[in-house]
């Protein structure tokens, strides 16, 4: 699925301010899963998809929002293909019923695993006793990939995982992964690098057992409601115009951040392994391109570990 994207010439060299992805080659014949496509990063990356012509399964928790969501790409993107399927990521018997399903479908060209909790002020807990955050942004993913890792390799799906500039500043103990002191922001955060350091590992696995499916990490830099476009039925918040006056040269819409989500999970450019995001400034916005991960979430022998624990709580199996 090579696109065709407007960078001016070389993939990691020449940008520009602007891409239209209403302008990519056809993606007509393949079929992408989108988790949390119902609302933001998300959502967008459904929109981007269908535009192109991919037929996009909208995995998400809340029926209700996502035919909203459906709507609102179809008023978009007349003719859309795009298909709902229930997924709880925070309840592992709704992650197996997700995964036989998708089993089903036949090849899928790609997965996002964008879902994700953003958040909580106080400790909650998942319906199989896990912290929050963990347990859907790192837990449920990894029992959803590892179920559906044998379809993925057989059809050579992108695996992208979806990951944060906040990974930067915590570290995991895959040990302690739900420790008894909860801090709302560094639960965020290291939920969010357990998702990086898995798909770091399982790219160098698939590497290692010459695979043709890949798993690469995206994330949307520094993606704000406010400064997204306006679609009906789907939620957002817009801020007071002088924060928004502020934030605007550090930050961009969730259209905009979807596009590292979507160029990894199309653009055969961007290889095994790689790291997506914002071209600009930290990271914080501009074109999808190759970037740097911190060291410390690339290192093996703690995503090793990491992986040995999730298989344990979850009681998924990853087979290799």
């Amino acid at each position: 699925m090579r696109l065709a994207w407007d960078t001016g010439g070389e993939y990691a060299g020449a940008m520009t301010s602007h891409w239209d992805p209403k302008k990519l080659p056809g993606l007509h014949g393949h079929t992408v899963v989108v988790t949390g496509g119902n609302a933001g990063l998300g959502y967008f990356t459904c929109e981007q998809l269908s535009a192109a012509g991919a037929r996009v399964i909208m995995a998400a928790r809340n029926p209700e929002r996502a035919r909203a969501a459906i709507s609102a790409i179809r008023s978009v993107v007349p003719g859309a293909r795009i298909d709902y399927l229930e997924l709880d990521l925070a309840n592992l018997e709704s992650v197996r019923t997700a995964v036989d399903r998708l089993a089903a479908e036949g090849p899928l060209s790609a997965l996002v695993a964008n879902a994700g909790v953003i958040g909580s002020a106080e400790r909650r807990t998942t319906a199989d006793g896990f912290e929050l955050q963990v347990g859907t942004n790192h837990l449920g993913h990894f029992a959803l990939i590892a179920g559906l890792l044998p379809e993925f390799e057989a059809a050579g799906t992108r695996i992208v995982h979806v990951g944060s500039i906040s990974h930067r500043w915590t570290r995991i103990r895959p040990h302690d992964l739900m420790p008894e002191r909860y801090n709302n922001s560094n639960a965020y955060a290291s939920s969010k690098l357990a998702v990086m350091s898995f798909g770091f590992e399982l790219a160098e696995r698939l590497r290692l057992r010459q695979s043709t499916a890949q798993s690469i990490v995206a994330h949307p830099g520094f993606a704000l409601k406010t400064f997204t476009p306006p679609r009906p039925g789907v939620r957002l918040n817009r801020h007071a115009p002088f924060r928004e006056l502020i934030m605007r040269p550090v930050a961009h819409g969730k259209d905009t951040g979807a596009w590292p989500l979507v160029r990894a999970a199309v653009d055969d450019s961007v290889p095994n392994g790689a790291y997506c995001g914002p071209h600009g400034w930290f990271q914080l916005k501009g074109v999808p391109t190759i970037v740097q991960a911190k060291r410390h979430a690339r290192e093996r022998n703690t995503a090793s570990k990491l992986i040995d624990v999730s298989e344990e709580l979850t009681g998924v199996r990853l087979p290799l």
